[in-house]
């Protein structure tokens, strides 16, 4: 067990009031509510280092201002694209967690030990301690061929940006689009509640904006829970006079999960109540820091309603696009994503894409999903005939057989003979294009068995701020042979659509204590194959992902009787022998399940339902009030009255 000292023991030993500790302990995300609670030792010595008058160590020291007469090559650190936590970089660059904190201060970011920063800030700060940090590839990139690296990179040309805009309800999402593209969609709209998923282009100094047009950020991740990395830029509007919400927090969590940078933009600063600085103070608390306090979120101060700061906004989209460096290659096959499909009586399958690499040309022949088609139309979002559309531009697509989903991914095929083995192919076997598919506690725990080290994603939703803030605490202490636990989303009140959406999108174990499902997102959590795991008892939630984490939590079983049935005639067949003749009294009974025989309340055979008949079809089951034939190989003992339990072993839920 980690040790650790009292905080009124290290006021004292730092000559410092318990309460004045616990100020500096909270300004360091260490959780500590009283002089007599405890710390980790780790986080003391971070506390010591900071406190304690040391001098600062070479790497640490400012570069020196003499020209240098030939500068060594800094040592390079790998960074994750994801980002990494702050004591494992400590680690990475061998230095003290306490000069990392110290340095990141001085940006304005206020971070524990256990706190992720974005790789971004690392490639920033590593200079300072005599590193360059260099942000890893993504594995995909890294399985070309070198060839193929060399052919892309000649014909990649920068594309522009997609950006989605997410917010609260009422915030202004829609009036701001409608700003932008300076129409009158909003008023148009019943309620001004976007109803449909479009994307619109917009141009601002020669330079183009993709915007897709989302209902809110169960969209967005919907999209992306299919595999779909549709977005470059969020931007998330927050009302300058509401502040956050409870979904402009869901709103964030969903767009870090995705990995994409976020621009604020901050609207309705022309009504007299708005307070700009007490949301920035807010969006702080998320981890959204402010560029002019020192941080590294862009925020614009806008009206949509008197299209205040629009260019403003525009401009800096550009600049965070800049910076990431967006390219496609326009002379490639054609891939895109499906944004928005439906069925148009006069039209047929219409399909609003948007292509991500190459060039979609009218008369091109394509697959998406189990679907297929030939290009016979592509319409722009002005409802203009269009003959092809390069990367990052929206277009209305015509000529597919059938409707395909949004998310799926349209791909250019050499021939129609192709499209359509590759569409069948898709349609036989159910395909579903995922980033990662969602698993259960088992699932991981069986990971780490076999030696498949990552850390442990949760999404956690509990019935009061007192629950959760324990289980956030408890859970973000935890650290099993190198492993931790990252929360991707937690929040108050029963377990939503968007829970489950954000758990599909990224993999995440949905962990709920105290809390219902409700109804819609039960259904969807079916019907996408999401685990939701409830809970009543803190211990025994934080002692399963303990168990998860060390490779020791195996699924419980339990016996469940799914049928009762009583024989009335039986029969001898050559080849499968005894046929009991049945009638299912409750239940059903389905072939492969356990079988247990009784006669005058004693067992007499316990096996498997080895066949099951009706009126001499072979079935998969049988309903309560049916009559069936069961056969076992090798057993003739059935008789009249007789008295069969069909069962089966079943995942035992945890309590």
């Amino acid at each position: 067990m980690a040790k650790r000292i009292k905080v009124s023991d290290l006021a004292k030993e730092l000559r410092r009031s318990s309460r004045e500790m616990l100020v500096i302990l909270s300004e360091l995300g260490v959780t500590a509510k009283t002089s007599a609670s405890s710390i980790e030792e780790e986080s003391a010595q971070v506390v010591r280092d900071l406190l304690s008058p040391k001098t600062e160590p070479a790497a640490a020291a400012a570069p020196s201002t003499k020209p240098a007469v030939a500068a060594a090559p800094l040592p390079i650190i790998k960074v994750p694209e994801d980002g990494i936590v702050v004591k494992d970089l400590a680690a990475k660059m061998n230095l003290r967690s306490s000069d990392l904190i110290k340095e990141l201060m001085k940006k304005g970011m206020l971070v524990n030990l256990n706190q992720k920063i974005a790789a971004s800030v690392v490639v920033e700060i590593a200079p300072t301690f005599g590193k360059a940090a260099e942000i890893e590839a993504p594995k995909a990139a890294a399985q070309k061929s070198p060839e193929l690296i060399k052919e892309e990179a000649h014909n990649l040309k920068h594309r522009p940006p997609v950006v989605t805009i997410l917010g609260h309800v009422d915030h202004g999402k829609t009036k701001l689009l409608d700003a932008i593209r300076s129409t009158k969609v909003a008023e148009s709209e019943a309620g001004g509640i976007t109803q449909h998923i479009g994307a619109y282009q917009v141009e601002i100094k020669g330079k183009k904006i993709t915007f897709l047009d989302t209902p809110g950020h169960e969209a967005f991740t919907a999209l992306r829970a299919r595999g779909a990395k549709v977005t470059d830029i969020a931007v998330l509007v927050v009302a300058a006079d509401d502040g956050v919400m409870p979904q402009t927090i869901e709103a964030i969590d969903h767009a870090k999960a995705a990995g994409v940078p976020i621009i604020v933009a901050l609207n309705k600063i022309d009504k007299p109540t708005a307070n700009p600085d007490r949301v920035k103070q807010q969006l702080s608390q998320q981890g959204l820091q402010p560029e002019d306090w020192g941080g590294q979120t862009v925020m614009v101060p806008v009206s949509a309603k008197q299209k205040q700061g629009i260019d403003e906004l525009l401009e800096m989209i550009l600049l965070v696009a800049e910076v990431q460096d967006l390219k496609a290659n326009p002379k490639a096959k054609a891939t895109g994503i499906i944004v928005e499909s439906k069925l148009d009586k006069n039209r047929g399958p219409v399909a609003s894409v948007l292509i991500k690499n190459g060039t979609l040309k009218v008369g091109d022949i394509f697959v998406c999903g189990a679907t297929y088609g030939k290009v016979r139309a592509l319409v722009n979002d002005k409802g203009q005939r269009v003959t092809s559309a390069p990367p990052s531009f929206p277009v209305e697509l015509l000529g597919a057989s059938d409707v395909p989903k949004p998310g799926n991914i349209l791909q250019v095929m050499e021939s129609d003979r192709e499209a359509k083995e590759l569409a069948e192919k898709s349609r036989l076997k159910l395909v579903k294009v995922s980033g990662r598919a969602a698993q259960t506690l088992e699932d991981f725990s069986k990971e780490v068995k076999e030696g498949v080290k990552s850390d442990l994603d949760l999404i956690l939703k509990a019935d009061v701020q007192g629950s959760l803030e324990a289980l956030t605490q408890s859970l973000t202490a935890l650290e099993v042979e190198g492993l931790r636990i990252h929360l991707i989303h937690s929040g108050v009140g029963d377990i939503s659509e968007s829970d489950v959406l954000l758990a599909e999108a990224s993999g995440a174990i949905l962990l709920g204590f105290h809390v219902e499902v409700d109804a819609r997102a039960r259904e969807m959590a079916e019907a996408e194959e999401v685990k939701i795991r409830l809970y009543d008892i803190i211990y025994q939630l934080i002692d399963d992902v303990k168990l998860a984490m060390t490779g020791m939590l195996e699924p419980e079983y339990e016996e469940v009787t799914i049928g009762e049935a009583e024989v009335r005639q039986t029969f001898k067949f050559s080849k499968l022998g005894m046929i009991a003749g049945c009638f299912v009294t409750t239940g059903k009974f389905i072939r492969g399940a356990g079988l247990r025989v009784f006669r005058e309340n004693e067992k007499v055979y316990e096996g498997k339902v080895e066949s099951l008949k009706r009126f001499k079809e072979d079935v998969k089951e049988v309903a309560e009030g049916y009559e069936c034939g069961i056969a076992i190989p090798g057993y003739d003992n059935f008789k009249v009255g007789d008295k069969l339990i069909c069962f089966e072993m079943r995942e035992k839920k945890r309590k």
